[in-house]
């Protein structure tokens, strides 16, 4: 019978020697300096952000990350940001990749847009994690508003429950994708704004507020908070394609 572990760190330093481990599945952890040796298997999938990865003493994190960007390039606008025009150039970029995406699963059956890809979000739950994500870094942190966050937003997985129901979100939901659309269309539509007249100065400020209380306490310039709503976006529209792929290849849907 498989086990469910979350927030445990009694795996920290062990060591797995002649185990079947068919199967496992680790999710949202810290896997520093984790080691994989003499094992054998198919279909091994590895997915997350590894500053190196070495496959049988091959370094592969230049070759992944250039194919990443080649798919997707707005991950390198997202990710080399630095003066006002690169933040407009990037939101253009992202904001121009949805509309597209969202005009493209109109056209496809609501139940399709609720359905999971191998345990990933769906693309509504997509939609609602980045509602979260903008609620968080950009209207709580970087416009200090008083209520900053949807209730539709969705937070990591990681996020404890009560600092969720804290910050008033509704994580059981099942809202529609236009439900959702509504507040994620005119939160993108208020940071669209934003960086249209950003400035050096704006970029350079200290914010009032840390994203959310679980975030740890230090000083958030607005140019960190935007930069990782927009890898956020980046990030999430690649997975969003990547799923839709799989979706509308199902047969009768």
């Amino acid at each position: 019978m498989s086990e469910d572990y979350a927030g445990s760190d009694r795996f920290r330093g062990a060591r797995i020697v002649g185990s079947d481990l068919t199967g496992l599945e680790v999710r949202d952890c810290d896997v520093s300096s984790l080691k994989v040796v003499d094992c054998y298997g198919a279909d091994v999938y590895l997915g997350g952000a590894f500053p190196r990865l070495v496959v049988n003493d091959v370094d592969v994190t230049a070759y992944v990350e250039g194919e990443l960007d080649r798919r997707q390039p707005t991950r390198v606008l997202a990710r080399t940001v630095h003066s006002p025009d690169d933040y407009r150039a990037a939101w253009r970029a992202v904001d121009s990749g949805w509309s597209t995406t969202f005009h493209q699963v109109r056209e496809l059956p609501e139940s399709l847009l609720h359905q999971q890809v191998d345990g990933e979000w769906s693309f509504v739950q997509t939609q609602r994690h980045l509602l979260f994500a903008s609620d968080a870094w950009f209207g709580n942190a970087v416009l200090e508003e008083a209520t900053a966050y949807h209730p539709l937003g969705l937070p990591a997985s990681a996020m404890a429950a009560d600092d969720a129901a804290a910050l008033g979100l509704d994580v059981d939901a099942s809202p529609s994708l236009e439900e959702v659309l509504e507040p994620r269309l005119a939160r993108m539509a208020s940071l669209r704004r934003f960086v249209e007249t950003l400035t050096e100065a704006e970029l350079d400020r200290v914010c009032g507020r840390k994203p959310a209380d679980p975030y740890p306490d230090q000083d958030y310039l607005v140019r960190r908070c935007l930069r990782v709503v927009l890898q956020e976006e980046a990030e999430h529209h690649r997975y969003a394609l990547r799923d839709l792929a799989v979706l509308e290849a199902l047969p009768a849907r």
